[in-house]
């Protein structure tokens, strides 16, 4: 079985399955809003898939998918205003206008990266499931011994509230902080270079970031804002819970004391990564989609009923 996997990859490469890691040959299609729509037709023709995986489905231009002879997952990994929530912030409503842009016509199901947001997303894509991102098989690596001081890392483009977040422990710490995306490979470097993962929130809504299970899988110890959804991670025992800049700064500075504390989180917070490893996630998901698919139809005997 054949899978192609399509978006920006500076953002989502790390998250698709690499070919030669599962039973399903895969390869991932280079796309972003805006993009060549036609060199990707033309690159899904080439390959031949059996299954296509989009992330970001908002961004591909209405009709493109529609004539695929294949069935297609949408996978959105944007935040959005949750039912009921009593957040709102101008960056939800942002995404919520974008999301309102798709043409679900070319989907056959459709995944969200949080469930909370699943009731908004119904409105527009009905959500069939709800899943973290996976991680990708390559950044999985095992737990370092720890005898120096901490390399702490965060990836993620600068905002207000990252940056107010993170001064304190920027100007004490060699915090590096990744704004501009980097590729697969440049990723995996710098992964492996640190140990430990920092992650806080775009803007002060809730939220769950795939970087979470970045960093457990590349045996970081991960000092977090708090996660909502938590996607089965317990804080204090997977990962630290830090939630402000003075609590982060303080974290930091217990490490650099002793370099060896919350061993134990680390080495458990690494175990509980196996559950999004992209080699286990995703041939479950794709077997389940083709079945969903033949036993309850897709976009092809939607479009046909409407006829």
């Amino acid at each position: 079985m054949r899978v192609a996997f399509v978006g920006q990859s500076t953002f989502f490469e790390a998250c698709a399955l690499e070919d030669g890691a599962s039973a399903w040959t895969a390869t991932f299609v280079e796309f972003r809003k805006d993009g060549d729509a036609g060199a990707l037709r033309r690159a899904l023709a080439d390959f031949g898939p059996d299954a296509v995986v989009v992330f970001r489905p908002e961004v591909v231009p209405a009709g493109l998918l529609a004539d695929l002879d294949a069935p297609t997952l949408g996978f959105l990994t944007e935040p959005l205003p949750r039912h009921g929530g009593v957040v709102a912030h101008d960056d939800l409503e942002r995404r919520l206008w974008e999301l309102g842009l798709v043409d679900g016509a070319q989907f056959d199901r459709i995944v969200s990266f949080d469930p909370h947001i699943a009731r908004t997303a119904d409105a527009v894509l009905p959500v069939w499931r709800s899943a973290p991102l996976p991680v990708a098989d390559r950044y999985y690596a095992p737990v370092p011994a720890r005898s120096g001081p901490p390399s702490p890392l965060f990836v993620g483009r600068s905002t207000p509230h990252r940056e107010a977040f993170l001064a304190r422990a920027k100007h004490h710490y060699d915090v590096l902080h990744l704004a501009f995306g980097v590729d697969a490979d440049g990723l995996e470097e710098v992964m492996a270079q640190h140990d430990v993962g920092i992650n806080v929130h775009n803007n002060p809504y809730p939220s769950f970031e795939n970087r979470v299970c970045l960093h457990l899988a590349a045996a970081h110890l991960v000092l977090s804002e708090p996660l909502d959804p938590t996607h089965g991670l317990e804080p204090g025992i997977d990962f630290l819970e830090v939630h402000n800049a003075g609590q982060l700064e303080l974290a930091l500075w217990n490490l650099h004391r002793h370099p060896g504390l919350h061993h134990r989180i680390r080495v458990r917070g690494r175990r509980k990564a196996e559950q999004f490893r992209a080699s286990r996630v995703w041939p479950r998901l794709l077997t389940d989609l083709l079945a969903e698919v033949r036993a309850h139809g897709g976009r092809r005997s939607r479009a046909t009923s409407a006829v």
